[in-house]
């Protein structure tokens, strides 16, 4: 019903009518529907401003439209309306989606600049980018960047920097990330332990991860069932598991070898 009176000719509405339709058509992946829409409200002699056009930023994002959201975002700019918040995110969103994260970086510091910050989400979305490439520069840039931004990091986004040095193969400065997470009062959860022993397995390197868990003995941290099968796996690889039995039997995990 809201459709077609929008669509009708002789239906007054303004322009929040047609951003709520938009919307509703975004969040249902109706692309060609939001559209139509878009063209309906423009024909109608409405201006286009930074909320409709922070709504098609965000469609198009989710779309994988990197070039549609770019031209919704430098319609911001070419009307010479403010940038926010919810518009810059949208397309730095838009920019890690096309895995263009250093371009999604440089807006950031433009906000930055700007005084506008970010919120953590959207920090957290280019660490996670930067990470899973394995760009520990870009990461770590990142990172320092949300502490500089006030946000005190999490166990999560130090996982994500611990990923980031693993991934490239710099295991040194994945184990000073580790350190100095336990400085500021941080245990290392599972994911960060199974992404060090996986590091470790590339590099065939069974003494450093052994001294790792031994290591993690002595601090009290419990090895979960998330690396201890990465162990395992490994361990079963080698033709080892049996070798190792005791010293993963101290750490209090002979359970899980013997259901494995």
């Amino acid at each position: 019903v809201t459709e077609f009176a929008l669509l009708e000719e002789s239906f007054e509405a303004n322009i929040r009518d047609y951003t709520r339709l938009i919307d509703a058509y975004s969040e249902a992946n109706l692309l060609k529907q939001a559209e139509v829409t878009f063209d309906t409200m423009k024909r109608r002699g409405f201006q286009c401003d930074s909320v409709v056009l922070t709504v098609l930023i965000h469609m198009y994002s989710k779309a994988g439209c990197l070039d549609r959201a770019k031209e919704a975002f430098d319609e911001i700019r070419l009307q010479n309306l403010p940038l926010d918040k919810r518009a810059c995110g949208a397309m730095i969103m838009a920019y890690i989606r096309a895995g263009k994260a250093e371009l999604g970086e440089s807006l950031l510091r433009e906000m930055e600049s700007l005084e506008i910050f970010p919120g953590k989400e959207i920090y957290k979305a280019l660490l996670r980018s930067y990470s899973r490439d394995g760009d520990s520069g870009g990461a770590q840039r990142v990172f320092d960047a949300i502490q500089f931004a006030g946000i005190v990091p999490d166990i999560r986004l130090c996982a994500l920097l611990l990923n980031s040095y693993c991934v490239s193969g710099q295991i040194d400065k994945a184990n000073l990330v580790l350190k100095n997470l336990k400085k500021i009062g941080l245990k290392p959860n599972d994911v960060c332990i199974s992404v060090l022993l996986n590091a470790y397995e590339k590099e065939n390197d069974l003494h450093k991860a052994l001294a790792f868990l031994a290591e993690l003995e002595n601090d009290g941290i419990k090895v979960g069932p998330q690396p201890m099968a990465t162990l395992v796996a490994w361990f079963s690889r080698l033709g080892v598991l049996k070798e190792v039995q005791h010293m993963l039997q101290e750490i209090g995990n002979s359970q899980v070898l013997c259901t494995s």
